[in-house]
């Protein structure tokens, strides 16, 4: 899943056979399972900080980032309409 970037729409990008792309409508970042992601890493853990440095800033989200469980990765990046869409692309 990826959105519509001029890099990801390059004709110079050499996808393998093996692999399915599934392009995010435009404008439509509550779609971006990354978008959600930062946002459930802002809201519980990296906000209303303030960050010394920029290293510190980098610990904190290296910190949010493995605090993540496998399950909590899966309710934040699982949308029904990414389901549906690969579902009926491989039916």
């Amino acid at each position: 899943m990826l959105d519509q970037a001029g890099w990801h729409t390059a004709k110079a990008l050499r996808i393998p056979e093996n692999i399915s792309l599934l392009y995010l409508p435009p404008y439509g970042p509550e779609l971006n399972a990354v978008e959600r992601l930062w946002g459930y890493l802002k809201i519980h853990y990296l906000s209303n900080r303030a960050y010394a440095d920029y290293d510190d800033l980098l610990s904190a989200c290296r910190d949010a980032w493995n605090r993540i469980t496998p399950d909590q990765f899966c309710t934040i990046f699982c949308s029904e309409w990414a389901m549906r869409e690969n579902y009926l692309e491989f039916v």
